[in-house]
C-alpha cells in the first residue's frame, strides 16, 4: 500500500510538472518572442492579449507541482533548493521580471514606460527559460546536490530556451491572425502550428519525466502517514485545475484581433 502511494505521489508530481511546462511554457514562449512577433507597441499588445487569460492559471500548475514536491518528498526538496538554489533564484527572479512587466506596461500611457516594460517581460522570460534548461541539465544527471557545469549544460540550457520558443510560437501561431499570425509561423514551417505546438508540448511534458525518473522519489519519500493524508488530498482536488483549464481554453478557442488588458 506505501508503494502505491509513493507511486501516486510521484504521478502527481509529474503532472503538475509537466502540465506546467506545456501549458505555462506556452506563454513564457510568447513573451520571449515579444519584440519579433509585435514590431510596435499596438502589436506587441496584441501578442500579448494572446497569453492574457492563460498565463495565471498556467502558473497554478507549478504552485501545486511545488507543493507535492515540498509536502511528499521532504529530504529531496531540502537537497534540491539548497544544492540548486544558484539555479532556482535567477529562475524565480526571471518569473517574477516577467509577470511585474507584464502586469505594470499597461499602467501608464508613456511610450518610454511601456518600453522598459516589454524589456522587462522579454529578459524574464529569457532568464527563466535558461534557468528551467540549466536546472533540468541537472536534474537528468542525477545529482540534485549540485548546479551541472560544463559544455553539456551550456547547450542543454540554449536547447531547452529554443524549446520554450518554439513552442510559444506555435501557440502564438494559434492565436494570432493576419501578419502576427505568419511572423508567429515561420518556426514551424510545413508542419503548421497544431503539429508543432503538439510535438515541442510532448517534448516539454517529456522533460520534466525524464528528470524524474533520474531522481531518489522513493527512497525521500515522506512516510506512509504523511503521504496517506497528502496524496487522496491532491486526488481530490486535481480535477478543479483540469476544469479551469479546460474551461479557459474552450471559453477564449478564439483568434486575437485586438489588445486586452495587458
Amino acid at each position: 500500500m506505501e508503494i502505491a502511494v509513493e507511486t501516486l505521489a510521484a504521478a502527481l508530481l509529474g503532472l503538475f510538472t509537466a502540465g506546467y511546462l506545456v501549458l505555462g511554457g506556452a506563454d513564457l514562449g510568447v513573451c520571449m518572442l515579444l519584440p519579433h512577433l509585435g514590431r510596435d507597441a499596438d502589436e506587441r499588445r496584441t501578442v500579448l492579449a494572446a497569453i492574457a487569460p492563460f498565463f495565471l492559471g498556467n502558473e497554478v500548475w507549478l504552485i501545486a507541482a511545488a507543493g507535492v514536491f515540498v509536502g511528499c518528498f521532504p529530504a529531496l526538496e531540502g537537497e534540491v533548493f539548497t544544492g540548486q538554489s544558484a539555479v532556482l533564484v535567477p529562475l524565480l527572479a526571471g518569473w517574477i521580471v516577467r509577470d511585474a512587466g507584464l502586469w505594470w506596461r499597461g499602467r501608464a500611457p508613456w511610450r518610454a514606460w511601456r518600453a522598459l516594460c516589454d524589456g522587462m517581460v522579454v529578459a524574464g522570460s529569457w532568464t527563466a527559460a535558461l534557468a528551467w534548461g540549466w536546472l533540468l541539465a541537472g536534474l537528468l544527471t542525477g545529482d540534485p546536490a549540485e548546479p551541472a557545469a560544463g559544455p553539456a549544460t551550456v547547450l542543454t540550457s540554449l536547447g531547452v530556451a529554443a524549446l520554450f520558443a518554439v513552442h510559444g510560437s506555435a501557440f502564438a501561431a494559434l492565436r494570432l491572425t493576419g501578419g502576427l499570425r505568419r511572423r508567429a509561423r515561420l518556426p514551424a514551417g510545413r508542419a503548421g502550428e497544431r503539429s508543432t505546438f503538439a510535438l515541442t508540448a510532448l517534448a516539454m511534458a517529456v522533460l520534466p519525466l525524464a528528470a524524474g525518473v533520474r531522481l531518489p522519489l522513493a527512497e525521500s519519500a515522506a512516510g506512509g502517514q504523511v503521504l496517506g493524508l497528502l496524496v487522496p488530498a491532491v486526488l481530490a482536488v486535481v480535477p478543479l485545475p483540469v476544469a479551469a483549464q479546460v474551461w479557459l481554453w474552450l471559453t477564449f478557442r478564439g483568434r486575437v484581433t485586438g489588445p486586452s488588458y495587458l
